[in-house]
């Protein structure tokens, strides 16, 4: 696990930016603290910052040369098949001298070109530069797990980790009005859009290949989902082939160099996780937090029946919300791209303590959007098979709408909930989905702006994250659509930028692409029916796993936001970053809106108001720090 960044340039002025390589690899010490260097050829200049996992020699220590020295590679990630590969190579004959797998990476792709990436079992962004034929190659990971991003003029293409390291490049930072509207509907911005106009991410499953200064973009892998043609398989040898999948994926991401442990927070995903884990290792290491201040969310008990049952070494990290708020702005200095997902701070304090003890750490992320484990989830299905229950929530909605609506009791927020699915329920389901989607409606994102966002280009960019919902519903549509949107721009940026910020890789086993293709063949009903969400996950593990994890309910962690706006973070809130002199100086936002949010804080009907609020933050330290 590292970080990459890069120039390749189409003439001379490009090739200018090669001394600012250098500079955007020190951004990037963090996702690689061990080592860094850069490389530089007539065409390209790669840097790299390693975090080592795989071979902790200086042999394999990157940018990595073929023996010729005519291919140059920079790579993040791992590749778990790669001593299958490496003796696949070496039967053909290949000086292979190290026992990394960059330089099976780099071998392979010398010798079947973009094919190579068909072999590949892992997660990867990775660059190659021919220095002969002055190629160059880029790739990024089926499912998205890694991130690169990338910007691309007449003169030369830059390429990055992390957009702090493309900032060091000097690209322009011209502001995405589209993006920064639908960064405050959904808290994160839907890739491959990004909070600066000219900059993109790579897709998952493309790669890009430039030969003769003529660029290539394609892709390369796509998630094998056909909702009108499922798997002939009855459910009971589906959890056997489940299981077999689990097993593999697991056992292959247990390869490491350097000590490795798994989250595990108590709940079915992390379980099943450790459950595959300790049949590799009797020393397997587990983490979990706990919430010493609000156990409504503490979870850390079923977390220690997990870890009991299993006999790992388990340790808990107990924090207070004081914790919490100590770490907050540790968290805002990292970002560098507006994202407002509250969850990250806790992931954040879990990666730091859990760095102190291992470097690779197994997580359950990926199971819920592949298997149906949100409440939204759960409302999509009722939605689809309305009933008696569904007709009297539509015929409340006048009821709903002038009640209190909050978060933070438990009567104001059944009735936010109630509002919420009623308005949902009288839509189809493209908008449904995009209602249930968004924190904040499309309209009211919009006038938070003094400027006009372009409504065509927002359009456009709805239609293409919602292409895969024909008029037919069908909930697995809802599933692939949260694999493209949800699980990629939130999730998964999420788990790379707060382990990266503390130098920890985070393996995903549910994301394996076979066990993903898999789960994508299976009928809608293996998945969820009327009283159960994660079906087939559940059952698979439910005479494994402690019987208690299946009598609970789930509860989602709520970071603290509206006791903060009111009491520690409130004077910077109201008199730094949303300061009505700094509002008009900005001309950004506009200030009347800003007022009633402010206003709307202190009131006996806040509603989402400190979700909103939290999104302001984010965006103005980010743009103080970046833009100001």
């Amino acid at each position: 696990m590292c970080g990459i960044t890069g120039v390749y340039a189409f003439n001379e002025k490009g090739q200018c930016y090669f001394n600012r390589v250098d500079a955007s690899v020190k951004t990037l010490l963090q996702r690689g603290p061990d080592s860094h260097a850069v490389y530089e050829g007539a065409h390209a200049c790669l840097g790299h910052a390693r975090l080592s996992i795989i071979d902790l020699s200086d042999a394999a220590s990157q940018p990595f040369q073929d023996v010729t020295k005519r291919y140059t590679i920079v790579f993040n990630g791992e590749i778990y098949n790669y001593q299958e590969l490496r003796t696949y190579l070496i039967k053909k004959g290949l000086p292979l001298k190290t026992q990394s797998d960059t330089e099976v990476l780099l071998y392979l792709y010398i010798i079947e070109g973009s094919k190579c990436l068909d072999k590949l079992r892992g997660f990867f962004a990775f660059a190659v530069y021919d220095n002969r034929d002055n190629t160059f190659f880029m790739a990024r990971d089926r499912i998205g797990i890694k991130p690169l991003l990338y910007y691309r003029d007449r003169n030369k293409l830059l390429f990055a980790s992390e957009m702090k390291a493309l900032m060091a490049l000097d690209i322009p930072k011209q502001l995405d009005k589209t993006s920064a509207s639908q960064y405050f509907q959904f808290n994160y911005i839907p890739s491959p859009h990004t909070i600066f106009e000219q900059v993109k991410k790579l897709e998952p499953g493309h790669f890009i290949f430039i030969e003769n200064k003529q660029v290539r973009h394609e892709k390369y892998f796509t998630i094998n989902y056909n909702r009108s043609n499922f798997l002939p398989i009855t459910y009971d040898d589906a959890q056997v082939q489940l299981q077999k999948y689990m097993e593999q994926s697991v056992q292959e991401r247990m390869i490491a160099d350097v000590p490795l442990g798994a989250f595990l927070s108590g709940g079915i995903d992390s379980s099943v996780i450790v459950s595959e884990a300790v049949k590799f290792t009797d020393q397997l290491n587990t983490f979990s937090i706990g919430y010493k201040d609000q156990p409504f969310f503490d979870e850390t008990y079923y977390a220690e029946l997990v870890a009991k049952k299993f006999n790992t070494n388990h340790q808990t990290f107990s924090l207070s919300t004081d914790d919490l708020y100590a770490n907050l702005h540790q968290v805002l200095e990292y970002i560098d791209e507006p994202f407002a997902d509250s969850s990250a701070l806790p992931l954040h304090i879990l990666s730091m303590h859990t760095r102190n003890h291992a470097t690779v750490a197994l997580s359950g992320d990926g199971a819920d959007e592949l298997f149906s484990g949100y409440n939204k989830h759960k409302a999509h299905y009722h939605a689809m098979h309305q009933g008696f229950k569904s007709m009297l929530i539509k015929m409340g909605l006048p009821l709903w709408k002038n009640l209190p609506k909050s978060r933070n009791g438990k009567f104001s927020n059944t009735i936010r909930q109630l509002d919420r699915y009623g308005h949902g329920l009288v839509m189809d389901s493209p908008n449904r989905y995009w209602y249930w989607a968004s924190l904040l409606h499309q309209d009211d994102a919009n006038e938070l702006f003094r400027f006009q966002v372009l409504l065509n280009e927002l359009k456009v960019r709805k239609h293409e994250i919602l292409k895969h919902f024909p008029k037919t519903e069908n909930f697995s549509d809802i599933l692939f659509t949260d694999m493209q949107l949800v699980l990629v721009s939130d999730m998964l940026h999420k788990v790379d930028s707060m382990s990266m910020a503390n130098s920890l890789e985070v393996r995903v086993p549910f994301l394996d692409h076979r066990l993903v293709n898999f789960v994508f063949s299976l009928p809608d009903s293996f998945k969820i029916n009327a009283n159960m969400r994660k079906r087939l996950l559940q059952d698979t593990y439910r005479n494994i796993l402690p019987h208690e994890l299946y009598q609970r309910p789930k509860h989602g962690f709520e970071v603290p936001l509206m006791n903060w706006f009111r009491t520690e973070l409130k004077d910077e809130l109201l008199n730094k970053y949303l300061n009505r002199d700094f509002i008009e100086a900005q001309q950004i936002f506009n200030p009347e809106i800003i007022e009633r949010y402010k206003k709307q804080l202190f009131s006996k009907n806040p509603g989402d108001i400190q979700a909103y609020l939290w999104a302001l933050l984010v965006f103005q330290h980010w743009w103080i720090k970046n833009m100001d």
